[in-house]
């Protein structure tokens, strides 16, 4: 790599110069990263078919069991259906609301419940914190693309996950909303037909 040949005959300035640069392009990496994953959610989407939703929670729990013991997490969740859904889809809008849950819960420990409430035409899935919350007037602006609440140093991310969740609520058909108050958690809540 160019900055570890180099660094060894640079001066102070030019060293920090150079560590700027690496990590806006770590940066910029990340972003295109996460549009392509935006991008890739209607065209490289997979079958619908049954998934497990609570075999998904369990696969999701491995998968962030190191930020789960950070946060000092208790994850917790009524019985979970069967759902006709992409199950690659379902795993990523899971892991995405528990990992900002868990990045959102203030000070450990964090508690996350997972509800889940059927009615004639469709189930509602609830993914409930203890975290810092979000202020009513911001709730519609979580959504959309880029729209971050906080600054990069205070919540890494790349401003995008809500987005995609979003797009594959809306791939299969229902809706996603929050439910919060600042300092009271949150709740957000996604339908599947």
């Amino acid at each position: 790599m160019l900055g570890d040949s180099v660094r060894e005959r640079l001066q102070d300035e030019e060293e920090s110069y150079l560590d700027r640069a690496a990590s806006a392009t770590g940066r910029v990496q990340e972003m295109v990263d996460a549009v392509l994953g935006f991008a890739r959610v209607d065209s490289r989407g997979g079958d619908f078919g049954p998934v497990d939703l609570g075999a998904v929670l369990e696969q999701v729990k491995t998968e962030l069991w190191k930020e789960i013991t950070v946060a000092k997490a208790e994850i917790t969740n009524d019985p979970l259906p069967t759902i006709v859904a992409d199950e690659g889809q379902m795993e990523l809008l899971l892991q995405n609301l528990i990992s900002n849950a868990l990045k959102f819960s203030g000070s450990p420990p964090a508690e996350i419940h997972l509800s889940a409430e059927e009615s004639d035409e469709e189930w509602t899935i609830g993914v409930r914190d203890n975290g810092i919350g979000i202020d009513p007037a911001a709730v519609e602006r979580i959504f959309v693309m880029f729209q971050r609440l906080h600054t990069e140093k205070e919540y890494p991310g790349t401003g995008i996950g809500l987005a995609i969740c979003k797009r594959i609520i809306d791939r299969h058909g229902g809706k996603i909303w929050v439910e919060s108050e600042q300092l009271l958690g949150a709740t957000f809540f996604f339908s599947i037909p």
